[in-house]
């Protein structure tokens, strides 16, 4: 099991509207391309507000799979574009981080 920690820059003028498709476009195709989403939060230190997320993977292969099917789904394409020209961009620096347990970590026994 793998856990990937991705963190995007939001901004507070369409905060709102982010979140809102996150929750009611994103996580649905997500779920639909095989994503486990384990935790949500938002952060705001130095001027910049961010939002992360947890995600869970059987391995690296599949995750690169199910982030490929993701990117490439027409409806998450279509949403974007709509949700962009309404609103501005909405995300901006994007960091993303593979996480491996140590074999010490309590986490390394966790198994969503």
């Amino acid at each position: 099991m793998i856990h990937q920690l991705r963190i995007y820059e939001i901004f507070e003028r369409n905060k709102a509207a982010f979140h809102a498709r996150f929750r009611d476009h994103a996580m649905p195709i997500m779920a639909h391309h095989g994503f486990q989403i384990l935790a949500m939060w938002e952060t705001a230190s130095a001027g910049r507000t961010e939002f992360a997320y947890l995600l869970a993977w059987r391995d690296a292969q599949t995750k690169t799979a199910c982030w490929a099917a993701f990117m490439a789904d027409p409806e998450w394409a279509e949403i974007k574009r709509v949700t962009r020209a309404e609103h501005g961009d909405m995300v901006g620096a994007i960091e993303d981080r593979l996480m491996t347990p140590t074999d010490y970590s309590p986490a390394g026994a966790f198994s969503p």
